[in-house]
């Protein structure tokens, strides 16, 4: 499998030409991000050519954005479904006319929720998490509501080579129960885990269409569950803190602002995301104004 070329620093805008129509990318960030003009995605849902072009471009940049994309729930799930079959949501639900395409309305009549702004990956407590998603802003805040994306290929690669070579081969699990759960009723979360046990994942997985290594921990990990070994713990007092402190030293990369781009939304943009490379974050700043997103989340395959 061969790497897609990374984003270059400084590199200028790039136009790509077909028989029909022009795409131009501008890149956003030296590490992630580009911002597409000249494209409609109601042509991509039905332009075989037109997108394989942007998946192309997606496992460039990890994740596009495009203004201007006035286009209808079934065109925004036909596009999606390109990708591959869409997933519900355990918690959000669906739009009960397009299934899988998911209702994130934050208005004055919402409960305050604070599940969106953590950096996570979406539904890493699946067996087969998310392999990405396409976003769409109903309606934005006057100012603030913004996302912001992390390349946790680039969080990898930067790791010093000790760490890297300590977490070749560590796996951790990852918990629904522990994060949407934790505001359920004791009840309502065990059936909650009933429905989604706890995920293990490798903490270095593989993308499977670039071969690139990635830091695969986010929100939705606990703990690892292999560490406890001779090799890493010489007492057992040393297996708590000696996992914790490096589970949550690998969470923290996330945070580091070379590795991110963010995104102002206005109604009508779009952003389209490679969840198995990248984490996110919705930065809840904006209340008492109203933010209401539509998003479609594509199936994915089960990390190594």
């Amino acid at each position: 499998m061969s790497q897609p070329p990374s984003p270059t620093a400084g590199a200028p805008a790039l136009v790509r030409s077909s028989v029909r129509r022009t795409i131009k990318v501008e890149p956003l960030t030296c590490t992630i991000g580009a911002e597409l003009s000249g494209v409609h995605l109601g042509d991509a849902a039905r332009d075989v050519d037109l997108f394989a072009e942007i998946k192309e471009l997606l496992l460039t940049y990890k994740v596009l954005f495009l203004r201007d994309q006035d286009i209808t729930r079934a065109e925004h799930v036909a596009f999606a479904r390109r990708f591959g079959p869409l997933e519900d949501h355990p918690v959000a639900g669906s739009d009960p006319d397009h299934p899988g395409l998911v209702r994130i309305y934050k208005d004055l009549d919402s409960k305050p929720e604070h599940y969106e702004n953590a950096l996570h990956t979406d539904g890493t407590w699946r067996e087969n998490p998310s392999m990405g998603a396409v976003l769409r802003c109903v309606e934005s805040p006057p100012v603030g509501g913004d996302t912001i994306w992390v390349t946790m290929a680039e969080a990898y690669r930067r790791l010093p080579e000790h760490i890297k070579v300590q977490i070749e081969g560590l796996r951790a699990r990852h918990s629904i129960e522990a994060t949407f759960g934790a505001v359920m009723p004791m009840e309502a979360r065990h059936q909650l885990k009933d429905r989604y046990p706890d995920a293990e994942h490798p903490v270095v997985r593989t993308h499977p269409e670039t071969g690139e290594k990635i830091l695969f921990v986010n929100a939705f990990a606990t703990h690892f569950v292999n560490y406890h070994t001779p090799q890493h713990v010489r007492f057992g007092q040393d297996y708590a803190p000696g996992a914790g402190q490096l589970l949550n030293y690998l969470i923290s990369q996330a945070a580091i602002p070379e590795y991110q781009v963010r995104w102002r939304w206005q109604p009508n943009s779009v952003a389209i995301w490679d969840n198995r490379s990248t984490q996110h974050y919705a930065v809840q700043d904006y209340w008492p104004a109203v933010r209401k997103m539509e998003r479609a989340g594509i199936v994915g395959d089960r990390p190594f």
